[in-house]
């Protein structure tokens, strides 16, 4: 079995994401990463240039930031990405710039990939995920995150990244996929207040036009984590790969969990997925088989 690894990144720096991390978090599992490094305004080639890895295969891309529908462009430079990845692979693990894979999970994922390596009605692995809000300290627990999504495909270049590259699609058909024991923890969320809202104003340009910028996005130097709808506590360990991360944090964030920001209708419905596991009206980007 062969397995390669995929994964784009721009200005990873001057947005604070955790790319080293999410690349180191693939690297026991392939047998090489692609890494389309689009034209930055920092030293993000240098970053990914220096992590220790002869796996890694570096492509320069440069995105075209007319793309601003839908963030239509994210899903171009993941393209680009996976056809570079060469017909010999199997597997492609995909992972985003700020999604690490925890080590935990490795002997579940390759049994997952071994098992269905030649089954050719299984497109693709569906991992469970885990969104950190504010500090590596909260999760979200509300209807707002989503929670679960393909990151392992199989190598057919018919298989497209979907919108904004959060998922895939083959055809334009839904993916048939399997369910694994594995989750991927989300860290999009969780950095300095001035680095969240830099991003902000910057990369929500790519889904939205000059007005509703203006009308959505406070021209403030400084994101403001309080006004989240639920959290919780996070019980478990991060993965190894963000250790030097967290201890580095020099921020501070407080929050009550107990304190709810939901209408009635979202707090019933809320209620019924605590209690059930069952989330009405889940949108799937996927076909579990």
């Amino acid at each position: 079995m062969r397995v390669s690894g995929f994964t784009i990144v721009r200005n990873a720096i001057k947005y604070d994401y955790p790319v080293k991390e999410a690349i180191l978090s693939i690297l026991p599992l392939c047998d090489e990463v692609i890494v389309a490094v689009g034209k930055s305004e920092d030293n993000t080639m240098e970053l990914i240039k220096s992590i220790p890895s002869e796996k890694i295969k570096i492509i320069e891309t440069v995105w075209d930031d007319t793309l601003r529908e839908g963030g239509k462009v994210l899903a171009v430079e993941t393209n680009k990405a996976f056809d570079a990845i060469p017909p010999k692979s199997d597997w492609a693990v995909y992972i985003q710039a700020d999604e690490i894979m925890h080590e935990k999970y490795y002997e579940n994922i390759r049994a997952a990939m071994m098992k269905y390596k030649d089954d050719k009605q299984v497109e693709g692995l569906l991992f469970n995920y885990t969104h950190f809000y504010g500090s590596y300290d909260f999760v979200g627990d509300s209807r707002r995150w989503y929670r679960k999504e393909i990151r392992i495909i199989k190598n057919d270049k018919q298989i497209r990244s979907y919108k904004d590259a959060q998922g895939f699609r083959k055809n334009n058909q839904k993916l048939r996929v399997k369910a694994i024991d594995a989750y991927i923890y989300h860290y999009g969320w969780v950095k300095p207040p001035e680095a969240q809202q830099a991003k902000q104003k910057t990369f929500n340009k790519l889904w939205h036009d000059d007005e509703w910028m203006k009308k959505n996005v406070a021209n403030t130097d400084s994101f403001d984590y309080s006004q989240i709808d639920s959290l919780a506590h996070f019980k478990g360990c991060h993965p190894k790969v963000m250790q030097e991360r967290i201890n580095a944090i020099n921020w501070k964030f407080d929050f009550d969990p107990t304190r709810k920001k939901l209408s009635l209708k979202n707090y019933l419905l809320y209620k019924i997925e605590q209690f059930t596991g069952w989330r009405i009206g889940e949108y799937k980007n996927y076909i579990e088989i």
